[in-house]
């Protein structure tokens, strides 16, 4: 296929890319290379994947709606994976408009992309913040998510609800992603592993917010991969038993369908924090906080939907997929 994917300069689109490349696929990479982070580590992504014959980087910006029609023109995807926005959660508080431009603005003119051009089929990211204030778990698709705690788990709630739209009105087959703590090589520099590596390196303090007290679905990227592609390769239908009277969030009679995609397990940080400790062979110290606004003290993924469904099945632990990210970052950095 020649699927254009977002954020190919980023940590999962990136990873996405390679393999969807790596079984034989063409694959049109967008991406800004904004400032965010470190833009030497998004250009040595894309380095590696313009070592492939069948990738095509594209150096722009969703919310810039001419060119975005313009690549659409060009290549004529078959198929979308939109992996690119302004990620961050805390960031949103110092900058809404760029998330907005980006993670709002942006996914309206890949929807009308795919619109005006065929896409046999619309796979987006969205998050396990827009959750929210839920309580319940593990976190389910069928749950109501109605009260997001961020600016940015606002914005991927509204990618839904636009997704649905077009699912609807069009008939466009769209699957939205709910992400729950992706990490793994080549991560983002703003989260917690890395940041948590480079301290302990460097002799500092881990910024432990709720005093530690913390459990997630870390997910290692390449399952999370996986489950993309498996995603993809299954365009969404309408699900016939679907009623308005009593609907159902995580599916339509639209062509239209919103999976979990994590671990099974919910870690204790603390327990994640253990097993970089003994990977690096140096114990950490903690500047121990109180919980920032936004943050949700825990998360874990109900990922039944998608398991029965798509066949995906998380198989890398923590205690596996931390010392491959020390390995990586050992090696990228020379340390």
């Amino acid at each position: 296929m020649k699927v254009l994917v977002t954020g190919t300069a980023g940590f999962i689109g990136y990873h996405v890319a390679e393999a969807l490349l790596a079984r034989g696929d063409q694959v049109v990479g967008i991406d800004n290379l904004n400032d965010y982070y470190d833009v030497g580590l998004k250009r040595a992504r894309h380095e590696r994947l313009a070592q492939h014959d069948g990738f095509t980087p594209v150096i722009a910006d969703l919310a810039d709606r001419n060119t975005v029609e313009q690549v659409f023109a060009m290549h004529r995807p078959q198929r979308v994976i939109n992996l690119a926005a302004q990620a961050g959660v805390r960031y949103a508080a110092q900058n809404p408009h760029v998330y907005i431009q980006s993670n709002v603005v942006g996914f309206l003119h890949l929807l009308e992309g795919c619109r005006h051009h065929g896409v046999e089929h619309l796979v987006y990211a969205s998050t396990s913040s827009v959750y929210g204030a839920n309580t319940a778990m593990p976190f389910s698709e069928h749950q109501p998510t109605e009260h997001p705690l961020t600016l940015y788990a606002a914005t991927k709630k509204s990618n839904e609800l636009m997704a649905h739209s077009y699912a609807h009105l069009y008939g466009l087959p769209c699957t939205g992603l709910r992400f729950f703590t992706v990490y793994g090589p080549w991560g983002r520099p703003d989260m917690a592993l890395f940041l948590f590596t480079r301290a302990i390196l460097a002799g500092e303090p881990l910024k432990l917010f709720n005093h530690g007290r913390h459990r997630r679905s870390f997910t290692y990227v390449d399952d999370i991969v996986a489950g993309i592609v498996r995603a993809l390769d299954c365009p969404s239908s309408g699900n016939p038993d679907w009623n308005g009277a009593s609907p159902d969030s995580a599916t339509s009679a639209a062509p239209y369908r919103i999976f979990n995609i994590g671990s099974r397990e919910s870690v204790e940080l603390t327990r994640y924090i253990e097993v970089l400790e003994q990977c690096l062979g140096r114990k950490a110290t903690f500047d121990l906080l109180p919980l920032q606004a936004g943050d949700v003290p825990d998360s874990h993924a109900d990922c039944t939907d998608l398991a029965e469904l798509r066949g995906y099945e998380p198989k890398v632990t923590v205690e596996q997929g931390v010392p491959r990210f020390v390995e990586w970052y050992r090696s990228y950095y020379q340390c």
